[in-house]
Formats: C-alpha cells, sequence, structure tokens
C-alpha cells in the first residue's frame, strides 16, 4: 500500500475498527482466560483451541475490513487446515502455528487503538480538516500494523517456496534422465541401427566390386538410402530436443506447426511480446506438444484451442482447451505428471481441471524470471 485511503473509506475504516476490535477483543481474551484456568482437566485445551479459531475468525475479519477500506491486499487463511489424519494433528498444527499468534496479538493490540481510530473517525465527520488530513494517514497507518501482523508470513513463505524448489529440482533432474534415456533409445533403435546397415552394406559391397559388380552397386544403393534414413531420423531427434523453428521464429510459429500436424483442428492465440526467455518458449513449446499428443490418443476431442499470453509481464500462461470426453487425472509416470515436472524445472505450476464430460483446462504459468 503505497498511497493513503480516501476521506470517505478512511472514515469507515477507523469507525469500523472499534466495533470490530471490541468483539474480537473480549471473544478471544474470556476464551484465552477460561482455557488457562480450566487447562488442567483437560477441558481448558479446547477452550484454548477455541480462542487460537476465534482469533483466525477475527484476524480474517479485520483482513477483510483492511482490503475493503483501507486499500490493502491480505488474503484470508484457513482457520483450521485440513488434515486427513485426524482432529487432533488439526489442533496441534493450529496450537504450534506462529501465524496464529500473529493474529492474537494483532487483536490485543488493536483493541486499545481502535477507541482512538472511532474517536477520531466520529470527530472527522463534522470537521473537514480532520477528514482530509488526519484520518487517511491514521488509516494509513493501522493498514500498515495489520500488513505488518495478519499479513504472510515471509519466513515461512520463503521456507515453502524453497521446498517447492528442492522439490521442482528433484523432478527437472528425473525429467533429465528420463529425456537422456529417451535420446538414448532412439537413436540405439533408429540412426544407430541405420549406420550399422551402412556398413554392413558397403563392407559387403566391396568385397563383390570386382567379382559381381551389379551386385556391389545395388548393395551400395541399398546402403546410400539407409544413409538417407539415418540422416531423416537424427533429424527429427534433434527436432524433438530443440525445434528448429522454435529458435529461428519463435513461439507463435512452432506452436502453429505443431497445430498443423495435429489430427485434431487447433487454434493458436499467441501474445507473448516482448519474448520469452528461451528457457520458457522451449517449456511451453514441449507442454503443448505433449498436451496435443495426448488429446489425439485420449480426449475423443473435436477442436482444441491453444492461448498463450504474458500475464503481469512476468509470467507466461500457457492454456490448453479442449472438447473432449473429460476425466483427465495426473498419475506418477503418466503423460500430464511429466508436463508438471518439465515446467516445475522452471519454477512453473500446472494445474489441470478435468471434469467428466468435459472440457478439459490444462494450464501451465511459467515464470520468466527464477
Amino acid at each position: 500500500m503505497s498511497r493513503y485511503p480516501n476521506p470517505f473509506k478512511s472514515i469507515l475504516y477507523l469507525i469500523g475498527l472499534f466495533p470490530l476490535g471490541l468483539a474480537a477483543f473480549v471473544s478471544t481474551v474470556v476464551l484465552v482466560a477460561v482455557g488457562v484456568g480450566t487447562v488442567v482437566v483437560w477441558v481448558g485445551v479446547a477452550v484454548l483451541v477455541a480462542a487460537a479459531i476465534a482469533a483466525r475468525v477475527f484476524g480474517n475479519g479485520f483482513r477483510m475490513w483492511a482490503q475493503a477500506f483501507a486499500e490493502v491486499s491480505l488474503p484470508p487463511r484457513p482457520v483450521l487446515a485440513r488434515r486427513a489424519d485426524g482432529v487432533l494433528r488439526q489442533w496441534r498444527d493450529l496450537a504450534t502455528d506462529r501465524r496464529t499468534y500473529r493474529d492474537l496479538a494483532f487483536v490485543v493490540l488493536t483493541f486499545p487503538i481502535s477507541i482512538a481510530c472511532f474517536v477520531l473517525g466520529v470527530a472527522s465527520i463534522p470537521l473537514v480538516p480532520l477528514a482530509f488530513f488526519v484520518a487517511p494517514p491514521a488509516a494509513w497507518l493501522h493498514a500498515r500494523m495489520a500488513v505488518a501482523l495478519l499479513g504472510p508470513d515471509r519466513t515461512a513463505e520463503q521456507t515453502a517456496r524453497a521446498d517447492r524448489l528442492r522439490a521442482s529440482r528433484a523432478r527437472g533432474v528425473d525429467a533429465a534422465e528420463a529425456e537422456r534415456r529417451r535420446i538414448e533409445r532412439d537413436l540405439h533403435d533408429g540412426a544407430q541401427q541405420r549406420l550399422v546397415a551402412v556398413a554392413m552394406g558397403l563392407g559387403r559391397a566391396r568385397g563383390k566390386l570386382d567379382a559381381d559388380p551389379v551386385t556391389a552397386r545395388a548393395l551400395i544403393d541399398e546402403a546410400h538410402a539407409d544413409a538417407k534414413q539415418a540422416i531423416a531420423e537424427l533429424r527429427d531427434l534433434a527436432r524433438g530436443i530443440y525445434p528448429a523453428v522454435l529458435g529461428d521464429r519463435g513461439l507463435d510459429a512452432a506452436l502453429s506447426a505443431l497445430a498443423a500436424k495435429s489430427p485434431v483442428p487447433v487454434s493458436v492465440e499467441v501474445d507473448v511480446d516482448p519474448r520469452p526467455p528461451g528457457a520458457v518458449e522451449t517449456t511451453a513449446y514441449f507442454i503443448v506438444g505433449e498436451a496435443l499428443t495426448n488429446i489425439a490418443k485420449h480426449a475423443d476431442a473435436t477442436e482444441v484451442d491453444v492461448r498463450v499470453w504474458r500475464d503481469g509481464g512476468d509470467k507466461v500462461v500457457v492454456e490448453i482447451t479442449d472438447n473432449g470426453v473429460g476425466g483427465a487425472v495426473p498419475r506418477a509416470g503418466g503423460g500430464l505428471a511429466g508436463l508438471a515436472d518439465r515446467a516445475a524445472t522452471i519454477d512453473g505450476v500446472m494445474s489441470v481441471v478435468s471434469p467428466v464430460g468435459g472440457p478439459t483446462v490444462v494450464r501451465a504459468d511459467l515464470p520468466c524470471a527464477w
């Protein structure tokens, strides 16, 4: 938040803090007092959990109030995170979460401040100088305190980001290893066999060159055909590693070439100016290519829409939508999981929405800096 809210919103914000702060303070302090007093008979544990939940609920109330009138961005927190291993684990997580204590601290600190804010807000209604020159800075200052205490936990965010990066790098290494094995297999089963056949054919032709020149010529022609086939297979393999059209003409032309080869009609819309980094282009290209292959094999679709655009300048969004039968679920080792792993190598995120009956939407958010 870099500017003051307008006077009207500032006055509403200051006045509304008092009833919200009073309800939050009374509820949480009473619950904490009762919980501490009865903790020896175990009832207090449940009461303290209720106090933590109340702090979370009122914290979300303050967040919504600040977003509505003080023009700050404060997304709500889950009151009680879902866990499959029982309610006691949920309670333990809530009790050990530092964000719970930040919410509680905000509730306690805001109550006395809200009294002064309420007086200032009421006085600002008839007094124009207060409304224009005092109320907005006061609302701004309190909103800054809300951002500091109710905003995202930077330490937890950095820890979560580090965990995501470690996981994405591990998946990237696995994806690179799988790609290496694929290239090795393609070379062994394709071009290498062709080149072995060329060498054997030329060897046989050399042995028959003097005694049977007609047969030798036929063997040379056969070796020549195998050599051309090996060159074609090597070219296709190189395109699979990095398509030349992508490097030369960019993402729009490369995706249009993919769409032209698809057995399902594909419409392509690309708007990524300025041109993103090469790693982003390559990832987007292979995500679209693999998605189109999956659609042709499994979706029973009659049309596909591919849209790629920049979101805010620092992210490229790839979205593939088909009108097929739906029901696509990412599975370990499957094509969709492979797409997610490819996106994760540059700290991207991929999601799949595919209800039974369709449509299926595959979306990848790829950052342009990582």
